[in-house]
């Protein structure tokens, strides 16, 4: 190599020897599952004229997001796999590009959550005036607003990492992220670190105190109204979004946490795939599968594809 610092080698997926085909399999059949899954609810959305509803097209953010994590981490894992570990090489601007995705794909998850949350608010404590707020157009907005704001904060969170000069080679971590950037270089990292603390408290905060506020509020109000099929409608709702925000959540908290013990690294470096993996797999179901018209949608799709194919 005529630069060792442009070429970096990558840790990868570290499994034993007799592991790495079946974890090669299970990890691809959770791929291909998180891909159907997610453009398949977004593709039914987007052609069924019955589901061009705010709820519905802001699922199709959280799906079409969920689908880009994945592929950020999944696929480079599967090739790296069926590689010896001393050959697991991946050039800078390529490690650069998916450690900004990656943190991309955590902060869109925030922040399309915090819409999401916002739409089950106005849709439950001010339903009278829901059509009239969130309209199409204010969708757009909000959707472009949630990109802007994760693309400027992971944009500043990585550009703090490139900035400095390296003199190391190798990344300890099954993929590239911005910790492994920075630790890549000798220099002061005392920025990076105020940064990125402050980017997780903002985030973490921003999100975790929205959605509290919004689910107090939305308590509230089922809890003075006396329509118990409506309040039943609104909390079945609200508890989808709850899940998949919990699960996202326990899943990236735990990441944080396992940082503050090193002696726990290979416990945290499977937290961080599993950040990727888990949510992404179970988002599609939940949102598919537990709201009657999309479950009803899937279900007249196959019932018709069945009978075509016995005919």
């Amino acid at each position: 190599m005529e630069n060792q610092t442009d070429i970096l080698l990558l840790e990868g997926l570290k499994v034993t020897h007799q592991s790495t085909v079946p974890a090669f399999i299970l990890l691809l059949l959770i791929y291909v599952f998180i891909m159907v899954s997610n453009l398949g609810l977004v593709l039914l959305i987007a052609t069924e004229r019955s589901l061009h509803q705010p709820m519905y097209l802001l699922f199709c953010n959280m799906s079409v997001n969920d689908a880009f994590g994945a592929s950020t981490i999944i696929p480079r894992l599967l090739s790296d796999a069926l590689l010896p570990s001393t050959e697991r090489f991946i050039p800078y601007i390529d490690c650069a590009a998916q450690a900004f995705c990656a943190h991309l794909h955590a902060s869109m998850c925030h922040t399309v959550l915090m819409i999401m949350a916002f739409d089950r608010y106005v849709a439950i404590c001010n339903p009278l005036r829901y059509a009239a707020i969130m309209t199409n157009r204010m969708v757009a907005v909000l959707s472009a607003w949630a990109w802007t704001v994760s693309l400027l904060l992971v944009s500043i969170l990585v550009g703090l990492s490139v900035r400095l000069t390296r003199c190391r080679w190798v990344i300890f971590n099954p993929f590239c992220d911005n910790a492994s950037l920075f630790k890549l270089s000798c220099e002061s990292v005392l920025i990076n670190n105020i940064y990125g603390l402050g980017y997780t408290i903002v985030l973490l905060g921003s999100s975790l105190g929205s959605i509290a506020l919004t689910y107090l509020r939305i308590a509230a109000v089922c809890l003075s109204g006396r329509n118990a099929t409506l309040n039943g409608r609104a909390l079945q709702t609200c508890a989808t979004h709850l899940a998949v925000y919990v699960i996202m959540l326990v899943s990236g908290s735990v990441v944080i946490i396992l940082h503050r013990f090193p002696l726990l690294s290979d416990q945290r470096k499977l937290a961080s795939i599993m950040f990727h993996v888990v949510p992404p797999a179970l988002n599609a179901i939940i949102y598919g599968l537990q709201i009657k018209v999309v479950r009803q949608k899937i279900f007249i799709m196959f019932s018709s594809k069945t009978m075509t194919v016995k005919c």
